[in-house]
């Protein structure tokens, strides 16, 4: 009998080993393969081997509008407390931590969605499937959890209340709305979320999480067959629900009249928005919503920027926030109102011109360059297999994954007779939502608002041809040293290019310029800040229209920082056949911009608009007080940490000639880093950079300006913020060493146990534990040119928990330095820590970033092992001791910014 039970176990284990998933293709468009397990669940496979990282993405179609009178808040409640676990995966952030992997949620109006990217790991999607099925139907959901995250809920909400652009936003949909959920917030009406009942939000979460209300979404590298086994061995053995879903028909009556709303608060800048109804994302006409979204707020060529910004100078910045969702939605223009201008006209201008596409009809001109920078855009996402996932989750919550690809279609058959249409019938007087009110006598109506059938819709839907596959890449520290291409131009510019396999065929890269020294850049700080926001105002040979034309014609992306007076950098994104125009076009920008008044006119507003956001804001506060308690250096000086009234009066003092100045005198790329990753030639893109920059020097020579760690008493300080609901901690501890210390691995894993992990000290005690806050933590900023580094500390709290998140913090650090950290705890560090530097390095924008602050520092890129390494071999020991060594919290600046009544 005991050899008859070992054959039949040995039998079935093999049959078990042997067992292949039976799932067919429903569908697939361009890559994309649906599939359907008998309990309901729609599976969507993105594979790309290009990019060693997977993304994983479970979307429930169910969101905030799906709540009954007196549950607004559950569906985001449902959010958080997935998270706490079930019997089977007790602390799910402790296990994300551990693995490395970047993790989170989002609630919106019609879905929720759960995600995750990690760096290609079959055990780490193993495991990350079997919680997400293991979470859709056994989560605790429990009275305990719900009590604890309730102060981080709220803590989350008054966050929001501090942001007045958010809130005008919000007050604005309860307007527009007089039935449908759409009108509420997402995060829900407090008094339902204090009082929510812990049987109902059970009920809720029974109800639509199920596997008949979800789609799994895999994208990035990962084999489909293994995939589909382990859902099906995870997710199939959920059973099919009995229950049937309520189909929702609410539909808010057309608006019969113009609507307002005025918000006053404390601080912030003001704003006004033009609100207007528009159909749902599956219908026929949103795609003209989408481009005339554009043609009206888009800089610099839209209307709005036209006549409010540049002409009228009523506006700092206009701009849109419209979505496409699964019934009736809505589309917003705002203005920014600039200093010293008139709201009230203001208002008339946003009005005259959202209303009026009669007298000035859409241009073929205005639809081409909207339909340019949409599509561009759309490469972009579904180019990148860890966003296309995620962005998926939009599509399906408006009822079908293709209509993803549908939008895109539309987009590019969009006539001027057909966007024309549509505008003159939605934006009208009696459509509009704004702070004012205006009768009229002969009210017109936009079209009824109704359901759309997607079936119908995506009848005429013919799926594109599908991408070719990627051949994968090795991103270790030695392979990433040995295709890595270094050369220096003859001005000494170094470039670093790094040639490899991407979807979509995409570059990314950034540049790096270093400028002038600390006599000749004194006062410069502002001069320097406006030159580098000046860059995509136009070049001497094309004006900003036809720059920015030309940028979207090589579908070239860009961000330009000037952190420092001292540093220029660029960060950009192209695709292969566009390479070398691109570098010719950035070399453009930089060695012969268009320095305009008026544009510098429109910075400066900017700038201005900007800086009195930060006055009265926590966080803006408590991070100026921080930089200055960091700072010993006289006004002037570009390491001196000028105060709010500093920073508007060299604003408003910066004239253009000086602007002009600083660039003849500053700019080349002499002492210039450039590395670039992606898929180009590198012969022919090294020549390309070669032409574009290799002749161009600076005419001021550059020398470094040094940075050192200040020697100051420690100080705790409290910074009031009247009428703010959120508070704000920022701290730092200056620390007179480098990257180069021997203690830094030791250092990277105790800030990583203590607080810069989700299952660190902090979190689990502050977050965790006391729900005290909605994000608490501690960073190491370590000095890479000098003995300049910090040990910082952050947290966001409700004003009245000040004293509980102080007591926590002190507690915890008290307490890791009397006990120090566990062999288990040092374990799991090391394992987060090397899978995102693993991670960190199979992302080409980060990559080219840090390959390019490594051609600063002459240093090879196979030093990143050497630090891999020397992670995984520290000790306790050397980790406990470290800690004791450096961190002293009594030393710490300590500022916390609030309404601390």
């Amino acid at each position: 009998m005991k050899l008859l039970r070992l054959s039949l176990a040995i039998a079935l284990a093999f049959t078990a080993t042997a067992h292949a998933h039976q799932l067919k293709a429903v569908n697939s468009v361009e890559g994309i393969s649906e599939y359907r397990l008998p309990n309901g669940l729609q599976i969507l496979l993105a594979p790309d081997a290009s990019k060693p990282s997977t993304t994983v993405n479970v979307t429930y179609r169910v969101g905030s509008k799906h709540e009954n009178y007196g549950e607004t808040g559950m569906a985001h409640l449902l959010e958080h407390l997935i998270f706490k676990g079930s019997p089977r995966f007790q602390e799910p952030w402790n296990e994300f931590t551990k693995r490395g992997l970047r993790a989170n949620g989002s609630t919106w109006f019609d879905r929720t969605n759960y995600f995750a990217s990690f760096a290609a790991n079959e055990d780490n999607l193993k495991w990350y499937l079997n919680w997400q099925a293991d979470a859709m139907v056994h989560s605790y959901i429990a009275r305990k959890h719900l009590d604890t995250e309730m102060t981080v809920v709220r803590n989350e909400m008054e966050m929001g209340e501090n942001d007045a652009g958010g809130v005008t936003v919000q007050r604005t949909l309860a307007a527009m709305y007089q039935w449908h959920n759409y009108g509420k917030d997402t995060i829900g009406a407090r008094a339902d979320v204090e009082n929510v009942d812990i049987a109902r939000l059970q009920s809720f979460y029974r109800q639509h999480y199920q596997p008949d209300n979800a789609t799994l979404i895999v994208s990035g590298k990962f084999d489909a067959d293994k995939v589909l086994d382990w859902v099906e061995q995870s997710f199939g053995k959920l059973p099919r629900p009995k229950r049937v879903l309520g189909k929702l028909y609410t539909v808010d009556p057309v608006q019969d009249g113009e609507r307002g709303v005025t918000v006053r608060r404390v601080g912030g800048t003001a704003q006004s928005l033009a609100a207007y109804h528009v159909p749902a994302g599956a219908h026929a006409d949103y795609a003209a919503i989408e481009a005339l979204n554009l043609i009206l707020s888009d800089a610099p060529g839209g209307r709005l920027h036209k006549r409010l910004v540049e002409e009228k100078k009523l506006a700092a910045s206009v701009g849109n926030f419209g979505l496409a969702l699964a019934e009736p939605g809505f589309t917003m223009l705002s203005a920014e109102l600039a200093p010293g201008a008139s709201q009230e006209e203001l208002n008339r201008e946003l009005v005259a011109i959202c209303e009026g596409f009669a007298e000035r009809p859409v241009t073929a001109e205005e639809l081409k360059r909207a339909q340019t920078r949409w599509l561009n855009r759309w490469e972009s996402l579904y180019s990148n297999p860890e966003q296309v996932g995620v962005t998926l989750s939009e599509a399906i919550a408006q009822g079908d994954w293709r209509l993803f690809f549908l939008l895109r279609d539309r987009i590019k058959a969009l006539t001027v007779e057909q966007v024309q249409r549509v505008a003159t019938e939605r934006f009208l007087p009696s459509n509009r939502t704004l702070s004012q009110y205006i009768p009229t006598d002969k009210p017109l109506r936009a079209p009824v608002p109704a359901f759309v059938d997607v079936a119908t819709e995506l009848k005429s839907f013919k799926a594109q041809a599908s991408v070719g596959s990627v051949a994968a890449f090795d991103a270790s520290p030695a392979n990433i040293e040995r295709q890595l291409r270094i050369s220096q131009l003859a001005n000494g510019m170094k470039l670093a290019l790094l040639a490899k396999p991407s979807r979509g065929e995409t570059v990314k890269g950034v540049l790096n310029l270093q400028l002038g020294d600390a006599r000749g850049l004194f006062g410069q700080q502002s001069v320097a800040a406006l030159m580098a926001a000046l860059l995509d105002m136009g070049t001497q040979r094309l004006s900003r229209e036809q720059l920015h034309d030309a940028l979207d014609a090589a579908k070239l992306e860009l961000q330009v920082q000037s952190t420092s007076a001292d540093k220029l950098s660029i960060a950009f994104a192209t695709k292969r056949e566009h390479a070398a125009t691109a570098i010719a076009l950035i070399a453009e920008m930089l060695r012969s911009p268009r320095l305009e008044a008026a544009s510098l006119d429109e910075v400066r507003t900017q700038a201005l608009n900007a800086l009195q956001a930060q006055r009265d804001d926590p966080q803006g506060q408590a991070g100026l007080a921080l930089d200055q308690a960091l700072s010993e250096h006289g006004r002037g000086d570009i390491r001196h940490a000028r105060s709010f009234d500093e920073q508007e009066a060299d604003l408003k003092a910066a004239t253009l000639e000086q602007v002009r100045a600083f660039h003849a005198r500053f700019y080349g790329a002499g002492q210039g880093q450039l590395a670039i990753v992606g898929d180009f030639d590198p012969i022919a893109l090294q020549a390309s950079v070669a032409a574009a920059l290799g002749d161009w020097k600076a005419t001021s020579a550059f020398e470094r300006v040094p940075r050192q760690a200040v020697n100051k008493p420690g100080q705790l300080q409290l910074l009031r913020t009247p009428d703010k609901q959120n508070a704000m901690l920022l701290g730092a501890l200056p620390m007179p060493i480098s990257d180069e210390h021997p203690d830094r691995p030791a250092l990277l894993l105790a800030n990583h146990m203590l607080g810069g992990g989700g299952s660190s000290r902090l979190w689990m005690r502050i977050r965790e534990k006391e729900g005290l806050s909605y994000g608490v933590g501690t960073g190491l900023n370590l000095g890479s040119q000098d003995p300049a580094s910090a040990w910082v500390v952050y947290a966001i709290f409700a004003p009245q928990n000040r004293a509980k998140v102080e007591a926590a913090l002190r507690e915890e650090v008290a307490r890791a330095l009397t006990e120090g950290f566990s062999a288990k705890e040092l374990a799991e560090a090391k394992q987060a820590l090397l899978a995102q530097r693993r991670l960190n390095r199979a992302e080409d924008a980060g990559l080219s970033a840090r390959v390019a602050g490594q051609l600063l520092l002459d240093r090879r890129f196979g030093r990143e092992q050497l630090l891999d390494d020397a992670l995984q071999q520290a000790s306790l020991e050397q980790v406990n001791a470290a800690l004791r060594k450096h961190f002293k919290l009594d030393g710490f600046q300590l500022f916390f910014a609030g309404d601390f009544k």
